[in-house]
C-alpha cells in the first residue's frame, strides 16, 4: 500500500519545484517497490477534471511527455493534465514488466501482475487523490509499447487513447489488434509511430498499419507516424507532440481550415457545429470546456456569411451566459433583431450592449454606430 507520509513528501515536493516529483510505490501486486514520476499541472485545482496520461520507460518519456503536454496545454492544444510515468531500468525490470509468452502471446505472470499493478493500484491511487477526469492515454516504447495493448482487450478498455512508439509486437498481434479494434464500440484514439530503418518487427508493424487503416470504424481515431530519419533508439523522441496533438485535436479552438472545410460546407446550423464540439469534449473527457472566444468568433462570422439567422440568435444567447458583463451577447442580439427587420427590437438590444463592456473587436463605438444608424433610418 502507499505509505501516508509518501503523500505529504509529494505534496510538499509539488509546491516546492513546478509540480514534477519522484516517489516510490509500495505495490501490493507486485510484492515490491516501484519508483514513479508524478507531473501535477502548476496551477492544479480540485474544482477541475484533469486527464490522466500513463508513461512506462518513465527514466526517458517521462520528461518528453510532460514537456509537450504543458506545451500543448499552454496553448490551448489540450487540456491540463496529469502525468505518472512508471520507470522500469532497474534488473531488466521493463522486460519482466511487459514480457509476453512467445507461444501464446499473452503477458507472462509478472507482466499479469504488473498489468493489475497499474489498472488496480496505481491509477486508483491517483484518482482517489486528484481530481481526475475519466480520459486517459497511455504511452509506450517497444516491448512497452506492445503491452499497451493487452488493456485494449478487456471488455471495457481502461485506456481511451494509446501511444504506441516501435511496439515490439506479441506473436500474432499484428492480427489480434486490428480485429480487436473493429470489433470495438468505444471511442478508441491510436496512434502509431515507426522509425524508418529495417528491423524486425518492421514488416509487422506494416501489416498491422495496413489492417487497421482498413477499418471502416467512426468510434476508432487512428494516427500512423512513420519517420525516415530516425532509427530505433532516436525514433522515442519522435512523434509524441504530434501524437497528442492529434487525439487532443477537438479540444483545440477552431482553426481556419476547419471553418472553410468543415462549418462553411456543412449544411445543418453553424451553431450545432459550436454545440457538438463542445458536447464531445463534455462526453468524452468528462468536463465542460469553456467557450472560448477564438470559437465564438468563427461561428458569428459563417453566421453572417451564410446569413444563418437562428444560428445568430442562438449564439447571443450562449454568449450572454458564457460572458456576462460584455456587450458579446447583446450586441449579436442586437445584429439578429437588425436582419430580422424589427429595428426597435433591435435599438433597445444595441443599447443594452452600449452599457457594458468591450470585448475582443466591440466596442462602445460600434454599438452607437448602429443605434445612431437605426434612428436615422426609421426616423427614432
Amino acid at each position: 500500500m502507499k505509505r501516508l507520509s509518501a503523500i505529504f513528501a509529494l505534496l510538499i515536493c509539488i509546491g516546492a519545484n513546478g509540480q514534477v516529483s519522484q516517489d516510490v510505490f509500495e505495490s501490493y501486486k507486485l510484492q515490491e517497490k516501484r519508483d514513479v514520476r508524478y507531473y501535477i499541472p502548476e496551477n492544479y485545482s480540485a474544482e477541475k477534471k484533469y486527464p490522466l496520461i500513463v508513461v512506462l520507460d518513465a527514466e526517458y518519456l517521462f520528461d518528453n511527455v510532460v514537456a509537450n503536454a504543458k506545451y500543448y496545454s499552454k496553448f490551448s492544444g489540450m487540456p491540463e493534465s496529469i502525468i505518472v510515468g512508471v520507470e522500469q531500468g532497474k534488473n531488466g525490470q521493463r522486460y519482466n514488466d511487459c514480457g509476453f509468452d512467445e507461444a501464446s502471446g499473452l503477458p507472462t505472470d509478472q507482466g499479469k501482475s504488473f498489468f493489475e499493478f497499474l489498472g488496480m493500484e496505481l491509477i486508483p491511487y491517483l484518482e482517489s487523490n486528484y481530481s481526475t477526469a475519466p480520459f486517459k492515454t497511455f504511452v509506450g516504447y517497444d516491448i512497452t509499447a506492445n503491452f499497451g495493448n493487452f488493456y485494449l482487450f478487456k471488455d471495457d478498455s481502461l485506456f481511451n487513447a494509446y501511444i504506441s512508439i516501435s511496439p515490439t509486437l506479441a506473436p500474432e498481434m499484428e492480427n489480434r489488434l486490428p480485429a480487436r479494434l473493429g470489433a470495438m464500440d468505444k471511442k478508441i484514439f491510436y496512434s502509431l509511430i515507426v522509425e524508418g530503418e529495417n528491423s524486425s518487427d518492421k514488416n509487422r508493424i506494416l501489416a498491422m498499419d495496413k489492417a487497421i487503416k482498413g477499418l471502416n470504424k467512426e468510434s476508432l481515431h487512428y494516427y500512423f507516424d512513420a519517420y525516415e530519419n530516425a532509427d530505433h533508439i532516436s525514433v522515442a523522441t519522435y512523434g509524441i507532440g504530434k501524437s497528442l496533438d492529434n487525439i487532443f485535436n477537438m479540444f483545440k479552438p477552431i482553426s481556419k481550415k476547419e471553418y472553410k472545410e468543415k462549418i462553411l460546407t456543412s449544411e445543418e446550423p453553424v451553431f450545432k457545429y459550436l454545440e457538438d464540439k463542445y458536447s464531445m469534449i463534455t462526453n468524452l473527457f468528462g468536463f465542460d470546456k469553456s467557450v472560448e472566444l477564438n470559437d465564438v468568433m468563427a461561428i458569428y462570422a459563417a453566421s453572417r456569411k451564410k446569413e444563418d439567422l437562428e444560428s445568430l440568435k442562438d449564439l447571443a444567447e450562449l454568449c450572454q451566459k458564457e460572458f456576462p458583463g460584455t456587450m458579446l451577447g447583446f450586441y449579436f442580439e442586437g445584429e439578429y433583431y437588425e436582419q430580422l427587420g424589427e429595428p426597435k427590437k433591435a435599438l433597445r438590444t444595441f443599447e443594452k450592449a452600449f452599457g457594458m463592456e468591450e470585448i475582443d473587436f466591440l466596442t462602445k463605438d460600434m454599438a452607437m454606430e448602429k443605434m445612431d444608424a437605426l434612428k436615422a433610418d426609421f426616423g427614432y
